[in-house]
């Protein structure tokens, strides 16, 4: 009985080490700029092409963006596990759509008006903005 119970104990220690360095992890990643512009980015284009019916992602170039955002999460120290426990998060992602929310409104859109998506997003798309590559017109 006492192995079972030191086994129970040392897994819970070794999970509770690996929970606190995720969050720890978290927080870091939460501060590493060019990280969160770059989630940003990646929310404010899914906004656009959700809310506008003649806007669609280009989804190749969306894939690669987000990887690049991983390598560089791993160029700097982050694990896979880190990575993945960090864009899975649900306060971390309503954050960033939050911060999405807030650039897309900032540059003219009207939540309740679907219209305002599309006319951010060909502008987005104009302006070859990091937004605009990952979209495209209908």
């Amino acid at each position: 009985m006492k192995t079972l119970i030191t086994r129970l104990f040392a897994a819970s220690a070794v999970f509770a080490i690996s929970a606190a360095n995720v969050a720890a992890a978290a927080s870091a990643l939460r501060e590493h700029e060019e990280i969160n512009r770059g989630l940003v980015v990646i929310a404010a284009g899914d906004m656009i092409q959700e809310n506008c019916a003649t806007i669609s992602p280009r989804m190749i170039k969306a894939f690669a963006f987000a990887q690049s955002l991983q390598s560089l999460a791993r160029k700097d120290g982050f694990s896979d596990d880190e990575i993945d426990a960090f864009v899975r998060d649900k306060v971390e992602k309503n954050r960033v759509k939050g911060l999405a929310l807030d650039y897309l409104v900032a540059n003219g859109v009207k939540p309740d008006q679907p219209a305002t998506y599309c006319t951010v997003g060909l502008y987005e798309i104009e302006r070859n903005s990091q937004i605009g590559v990952l979209l495209k017109a209908k």
